[in-house]
């Protein structure tokens, strides 16, 4: 299999089982839901296209088409990441809360006036700045650690 791929791919998974112990830390509750969440800390975004970036980097120099793509590549996964998707997560807080303020304004008890969605619209799309970086410092060094046993094993 390409290497560059197995690296993104393995990046990416660490990341996302890497937020189980970090979502314990801050809820102290373990929620194995997290592996399959978007959003949250590390990006897996972030480790993944840093991380494919780093190796290509290293295998085949910073002067290569194939790292300008991959770090083209991983500025927007990066940016769409951190902006849109982030900003469509804060929209969709805004429009599960919807019904509550509308019977608030009616002088409602709330669930009364309305009949509550069936299911919420997902409010962690996206990620903060803090999740992007250290995302990238894990792809960073997952990408280098792949390049590294790539080489010991000639």
């Amino acid at each position: 299999m390409n290497r560059g791929i197995l690296t993104a791919v393995a990046s990416i998974g660490i990341a996302q089982l890497l937020k189980v112990p970090i979502k314990k830390l801050e809820t102290r509750q373990w929620d194995w839901s997290a592996v399959t969440q978007p959003g949250g800390m590390p990006s897996s975004h972030s480790a993944g296209v840093t991380s494919l970036a780093t190796y290509v980097a290293l295998e085949r120099s910073v002067k290569t088409i194939d790292f300008a793509i991959s770090a083209i590549f991983g500025l927007i996964v990066m940016y769409d990441a951190m902006g849109i998707r982030r900003h469509a997560g804060e929209i969709a807080i805004e429009v599960n809360e919807l019904d509550v303020q509308v019977e608030k304004l009616a002088g409602k008890t709330p669930g009364v006036y309305h009949e509550k969605r069936k299911e919420k619209l997902k409010e962690v799309l996206g990620h903060q700045p803090a999740e992007v970086f250290w995302g990238s410092v894990l792809g960073v060094c997952l990408g280098a650690f792949s390049y590294v046993i790539k080489q010991r094993r000639g």
